[in-house]
């Protein structure tokens, strides 16, 4: 079977050999991006993953035999892409939106209902992180990546992945009152 570096490499004569690529990685990286931005969000953004790849793959460096990292590295620049779209879009809309007194009350109890607090409180500390640090922590906590996967798929040495997780594993544990956010990050995404 060939590697996802050959594969790469026929699909610059043979474009159709890259579904191969698509194939192989588009469950992992859809789950990624469900993860991260939800599902209909995630069905929206991995074709547009594969479409980055596909356009930059004659600048794919062929020694890597495994695609996933590099794919990984496009999908968190799009995460990082739709998240500004999305505070665009969200500061349009309240600037023209109802006051918060007019806000439905029912909405309101029935989203406070269904939202868990481990899963609040998770998600608050996540948003409290910067972005570098949130990236790698959900690349090896997620996807379960190495720290030079990592590295490749961010485009950063592999010290600055550790610095990184470390600093995102004291924030997101103190956050949660000393717990493994390890261990708490994965039980929210099994409840969530």
């Amino acid at each position: 079977m060939a590697d996802d570096a050959e594969l790469i490499g026929r699909s610059r004569s043979r474009p159709e050999a890259f579904t191969g690529i698509f194939d192989r990685h588009a469950p992992h990286i859809h789950r990624y991006l469900a993860r991260r931005l939800g599902d209909q969000s995630a069905d929206d953004l991995v074709g547009e993953v594969f479409l980055v790849a596909f356009r930059r793959r004659d600048g794919y460096d062929r020694t890597r035999p495994d695609a996933r990292p590099w794919l990984y590295g496009i999908a968190t620049n799009l995460v990082a892409q739709h998240r500004r779209d999305e505070a665009r879009d969200f500061r349009l809309r309240t600037s023209i939106a109802p006051s918060a007194d007019v806000i439905n009350h029912a909405d309101q109890v029935a989203t406070d209902l269904s939202a868990s607090a481990l899963r609040d409180t998770l998600q608050s500390a996540l948003a409290e992180l910067n972005s570098g640090d949130r990236d790698v922590l959900l690349l090896v906590a997620q996807e379960e990546l190495t720290y030079e996967q990592v590295a490749a798929a961010l485009e950063i040495p592999v010290g600055t992945v550790r610095s990184r997780l470390h600093r995102a594993r004291i924030a997101v544990r103190a956050a949660l009152g000393g717990s493994n956010p390890l261990t708490v990050f994965e039980e929210g995404v099994r409840h969530g």
